[in-house]
This record gives C-alpha cells, structure tokens and sequence, in this order.
C-alpha cells in the first residue's frame, strides 16, 4: 500500500484511541486524512479499563454494536479497598444510572486500538501502520506537513509506504492541520518543551496480566478494584479481562519503587503483594501471562495544547494518573473535541491555534477534577468508605466523577465537603 496522496487536510499523528478518534470523526464529513501510527503490530498497553461516559463517544464513531458483540467484558462499577483490608461498598454504575450508558468494558488494548482503526478505515482514513514520523514540517510558525520514514522491522508493505512518501526523507506530507497523537512520546511536545511533570505525582507502575484470579461478579458484569497496602506506600489494580486474564497493577512512587537496591520488577512486584493480604488472596493459584512490564512518572500537562496549524490529543496533551482510569476517557474525548473545532475550522478556512484550541479549557476544567480526586486518594487520609458513610449524599457526585461525567456546572461540588474532611482526617492522624 502506498501513501496515495502528497497533500491532505488533515494528518494524525498515532493510531491510539485518541488519535483514531480525531481521525474518523473529520474523515467522516468528507475531508482527507491520513493517520500515520508507528507501531507495525499491535502491542499490549496499559489503560484497559474504560468510563461509562465513554459511550457517547463510542455512539459518535458508530462502534456501540461492535463493542457490545465484541470480546470485551463489561464493568458495571468500581470498589476500594482499604489498607487494612476493608472494602468499600461498591460505585456500581449500573444502579447509578439504569440507561444503557452506565454500563462500560474492560478492554484488551491490542485488541480495542486496532477494533478504533478499523473503523476510522470505514470512515474513510487512510491508514499506515510501521510509519515513523521524523519531524513536522513549519514554515514560518504554521505546522505544513511531515517528513517519514518506515520503522525498523516494520515490514515489506509499511517499508514501502514510507518510501514511497519519501524516498530520501527530504519530501514533505503536506496537510492544513497535523494532529498529534503520539501518547507519551509527544513528538511537538518534546519539540516545543511543553511537557509540566506533576511533582506531586512522580508514580510509577509494575504491572501484568495473570490467568484464574478471582474476579467478583455483580449485576452480569465485573468491577475494577483499588487496594491499598498495608504500609499505604502503594496501591493496587485488578482489572478482569476476557478469557479469564486480569491486569494487575501496583503504583507507588518512583523512588520509593526504583532507589538503590530496589530489586528486578518481578521482585518490586512480590514484596508489594506481600504487604497487601487482599491482592496475594486474588493472586493466589494465578498463572503469569507474560512479563512485567514497567512505566514510570507519567503525570504530566502541556502548558499549550495548540499552535497554528497543529494541536495536541490524548496522552500527547497530558495524563494524570490510572487511579480512576480516566486514560481513554480523556484521550476519546480529547480526539472528539478536537475534531470538532478541526472541521469547523477547514470549513471557515481558520486552522490557526485559537480556533484548533478552543476544546481545551473547558476540557481541562472537567479533567481537573478527576485530578483533584487523585490527589485526595494520594494524600494518606481518604478512606473512601468512610467519607461516603459520613456524607451519603455524595454518593450520586462521587459515582458522577468515577463514570467521567465531569463536564457539568457542579461537577467539582463534592471538594465543598471532601477538602474540609481531609484537613480533619490529618488533624485526627486518620490514614488510609
């Protein structure tokens, strides 16, 4: 397959969620886009467990049917687990809002990005897998094209691609507006240095998938499950899979993980376990997929998100933290949101920063409080079940947080009363 066109009006930079997203969505009206996805394979990721409000998105892209009758589990809520070992009543979505859209899966990410691909395909995308985009072309302060190249042991038919869009890496791609969709790559980001880590979240994450653990069942679905350690240094997530795998995964900081004489992931892994009785219960008898794999300080924001002729989505714009995964929520949306200000823009002929970017404040205002719940959980005194049996009433705003609806006029009002608490919790020398 050759890369049939040398000008297009949009370019996407990544074949994640995020970027097939923006890029099915401005196909879809009838404008010319290219995705450029530089993995020849897909590979597994972490990020398996989806929002609720991911649906409307999903109904956008016309891939409700295709989810439903595909291979992914349902999730009908979420469940904490403390450090003593005291689980929470579950968040269960299902009864927080009966309608189809409370329901959501946990999905295989080798198997979902591909199923998003497939269908910005049908949209009418132009896709190449194995093409590494080695820079994006300016002229003057306007984003204009990219230059590629085929990815080391992509294969014979993304090789051919590549070079057949540029023999010598010297020919430019050209297109109004290039999205970048590179995750935590962030090829502009790195290019402009508008990546801001999260000093109060320098995390990191061991995490694999396991065969025969214990997966609780409610409501027709399974849940996702947060435990803490005993010690309160790390945190644990069991998310079931299909055909009896879970992703498990401890967090914690990463110099508390990765000092001097940490050990080998495999042994990190271990000694948390150890110190968390409830994870060791569910790991119990568990067969290893495959290896542990490991992420490190991933909390970041982008101090701009857009520029003439380009604009960030997904992990490339930021990424918080998987406490509440809010991950593909937030990289759907982003791609969504985008898209809408990219074709309003071709069609006024504006692709300036300003209107690529007009999605990004509210956006950031409704992620902040999905941020703002993490740092609740990190600070060391909220007990979810306790807040919630002290204040029942925020039982509707908290599952509201848990399912992504975040962008509302009153989303952030359970911190009127969560703030207070945990200044009181610290004052009591309450942990978590």
């Amino acid at each position: 397959m050759k890369i049939s066109h040398a000008e297009y009006d949009c370019i996407v930079m990544g074949g994640g969620p995020s970027g097939s997203t923006t890029a099915a969505l401005v196909a879809d009206v009838g404008y010319r886009v290219l995705l450029l996805e530089r993995d020849a394979e897909p590979r597994r990721k972490v990020g398996e467990s989806l929002m609720p409000e991911t649906y409307w998105v999903f109904e956008r892209l016309g891939v409700l049917e295709g989810l439903k009758h595909g291979p992914f589990v349902q999730k009908v809520g979420v469940q904490f687990v403390s450090s003593s070992g005291k689980e929470s009543s579950p968040f269960l979505f299902t009864r927080h809002d009966p309608r189809e859209c409370g329901r959501t899966w946990h999905v295989e990410r080798e198997k979902f990005d591909p199923f998003l691909l497939d269908n910005a395909v049908k949209k009418g995308v132009e896709v190449h897998r194995g093409v590494r985009v080695l820079e994006v072309v300016f002229e003057v302060d306007r984003a204009v094209g990219v230059r590629v190249a085929a990815e080391v042991g992509a294969g014979e038919a993304a090789s051919a691609a590549a070079e057949a869009a540029s023999p010598s890496s010297r020919d430019v791609i050209r297109a109004k507006v290039i999205v970048d969709a590179t995750g935590q790559a962030g090829l502009l980001g790195a290019r402009f240095s508008l990546r801001k880590p999260n000093k109060d979240f320098r995390k990191a994450a061991v995490w694999g998938h396991f065969r025969g653990s214990r997966r609780d069942v409610i409501d027709n679905g399974v849940m996702t499950v947060c435990l803490r350690t005993q010690s309160n240094r790390s945190w644990f997530w069991h998310i079931p899979l299909s055909n009896d795998v879970v992703s498990i995964g401890v967090v914690g900081d990463a110099d508390y993980f990765f000092g001097p004489g940490a050990g080998t992931p495999e042994e990190i892994f271990a000694r948390e376990v150890a110190d968390c009785p409830a994870m060791g219960q569910r790991l119990a008898g568990t067969e290893k997929v495959a290896g542990l794999d490991v992420v490190k300080e991933y909390s970041y924001l982008t101090s701009r998100s857009s520029g003439d002729g380009w604009v960030l989505v997904g992990d490339s714009w930021g990424f918080i933290d998987p406490i509440y995964s809010s991950g593909v929520w937030f990289a759907l949306k982003s791609g969504q949101l985008a898209a809408d200000t990219i074709v309003e823009g071709l069609k006024n002929g504006d692709t300036s920063g300003e209107q690529l970017g007009k999605w990004v404040p509210e956006f950031a205002r409704g992620t902040g409080w999905v941020r703002k719940l993490a740092e609740a959980w990190y600070c060391g005194q909220f007990r979810v079940g306790k807040f919630i049996r002290e204040y029942p009433h925020h039982v509707r705003p908290m599952t509201d947080i848990l399912i992504g609806r975040i962008f509302h006029p009153g989303a952030g009002d359970i911190f009127n009363d969560l703030d207070p608490w945990l200044e009181r919790m610290k004052a009591e020398g309450v942990t978590s």
